[in-house]
């Protein structure tokens, strides 16, 4: 048994939410999973269910792990660019405009794989990033940076306004929130101001210009000359979206940890105060996606466990990305496996200390049939040794949790409700 004092662990599986899945006869991956460790926590824990916003919205990550952690998005959210460029290490002021970009692959408007098939290398993007830095030539100093697989940020130096629209069809801005649409839409759109004045008609030409340049730079570029070759799709288009031009400032938390990897998980974390224990996800090699993520759990499963036992700190976030990606690919049987992975590597490892207070959610639900985000609950469980068990739940799933002893609960308030503060 590992003795250390009392212990917080707060672990937010990416898109661990979802609905009734063919492929696992009608049970979700959470339900169809082997989970002795999880079994165990919530057969001694409480459970319920969390809408991140609201039960209308389909939350974004940055929006949603922004609430999980107590700060209401509301008054803190001011989009994603800015938390995404903040955590990869890139230079922003308010008033810079930072977007989120994806690689994609277009023909004509039409997007034929939002991701480029998930089989862009890290020298691949980083040969594209080169190349874009080199050649875009806009009104204003920018910055480009790929980031982790198909990802990037785009920072533009300047007074900008962030009340624009996105070019990636998947994402809308809904007031102040971006939000999943349900609907697949796969045709690009042009970058609107969604106001008259002048600075927001500047940040929307400026987004368009550079995604037209980009496209012409990456339509011919060596990259994607040989992944045409090999029958990959090319990453021919930059989609750009959830501009922002304001970093929050955060209450700090203290004696926190986290155990984070991507660039917008990073960037939340550093604003709140915690100490980041970041670690390179592995490279993106020409595997295969689904071999990464494998290789990606590992890596972030061993990381955790090394900081816990560390004991350096009293409370812990953990954030494991893989769960949401196979709900996203329709990989059902995979996303179960993932799930199984974790559940024996990690929370196995957490039954071996001896004073643990747990908490498990997702920051939203993401079906694998629909392929995206959507409005649907997320499942909590919160397991402290010394609190009485106050409801039925024995499986940490959809089903279970929502008869749960907290019920319905909304990000915001679930570190003050479990008191984790």
């Amino acid at each position: 048994i590992i003795r250390l004092f009392m212990v917080r662990v707060f672990v937010i599986l990416d898109g661990i939410g979802d609905r009734s899945c063919k492929a696992l006869n009608g049970l979700t991956p959470l339900e169809s999973a082997s989970t002795k460790n999880l079994d165990y926590f919530s057969g001694k824990g409480n459970g319920g269910y969390v809408y991140a916003i609201n039960e209308k919205i389909a939350p974004e990550s940055d929006e949603a792990i922004m609430a999980l952690l107590g700060y209401d998005p509301t008054k803190y959210y001011y989009g994603r660019g800015p938390l995404e460029a903040f955590g990869s290490g890139m230079e922003f002021s308010d008033g810079y405009l930072a977007l989120r970009t994806n690689f994609a692959t277009l023909e004509g408007n039409k997007i034929i794989d939002r991701r480029a098939g998930r089989t862009l290398t890290t020298s691949e993007a980083k040969a594209l990033e080169k190349s874009i830095n080199e050649k875009v030539s806009l009104d204003y100093p920018f910055k480009f940076k790929a980031t982790v697989g198909h990802r990037g940020v785009l920072v533009i130096k300047g007074d900008f306004s962030a009340n624009i629209s996105n070019i990636d069809p998947a994402y809308k801005k809904v007031g102040k929130f971006g939000t999943a649409v349900s609907t697949r839409l796969n045709e690009v759109e042009e970058c609107k101001a969604l106001d008259p004045e002048k600075k927001t008609k500047l940040s929307a030409n400026a987004v368009n210009s550079f995604f037209s340049q980009t496209r012409e730079i990456l339509k011919y570029h060596e990259v994607n000359h040989r992944r045409n070759k090999k029958y990959l799709l090319e990453a021919n288009a930059l989609l750009l979206r959830d501009a922002g031009t304001i970093l929050p400032e955060l209450p700090k938390k203290t004696e926190w940890a986290a155990v984070v990897s991507m660039p917008l998980e990073v960037g939340i974390s550093k604003l709140a105060g915690m100490k980041v224990l970041k670690f390179d996800y592995p490279e993106t090699t020409n595997h295969g996606f689904s071999y990464n993520l494998y290789e990606g759990v590992k890596e972030t499963i061993s990381e955790s466990i090394k900081a816990i036992s560390s004991g350096k700190y009293k409370n812990y976030l953990i954030h494991f990305k893989e769960t949401d990606v196979f709900g996203h690919e329709n990989m059902a049987i995979e996303k179960k496996k993932i799930i199984e992975i974790i559940d024996k590597e990690f929370f196995g490892f957490l039954r071996k200390i001896e004073d643990l207070e747990l908490a498990v959610t997702g920051d939203h639900s993401t079906p694998c049939e629909m392929r995206g985000h959507t409005s649907d609950f997320v499942p909590l469980l919160h397991f402290n040794a010394k609190l009485e068990k106050n409801d039925t739940m024995q499986r940490f799933n959809e089903s279970e949790c929502a008869d749960g002893y907290y019920g319905k609960m909304y990000g915001k308030d679930v570190l003050k409700t479990l008191k984790f503060l």
